[in-house]
């Protein structure tokens, strides 16, 4: 997995100081009825409520 993963959603489980994701993977969905174009269009489904 890419190291330094980074995110700004401090709600979540994973979320560490630094901005960084702690999780030992990442799942990432588009959310669009066609491929995904922009980031706009995906969905971190690892995200977990603190």
């Amino acid at each position: 997995m890419a190291k330094d993963v980074l995110c700004e959603v401090n709600s979540c489980r994973h979320w560490a100081q630094e901005n960084k994701c702690n999780a030992s993977s990442i799942y990432i969905v588009s959310h669009a009825s066609k491929e995904a174009s922009e980031s706009a269009e995906t969905d971190c489904k690892t995200f977990e409520v603190k």
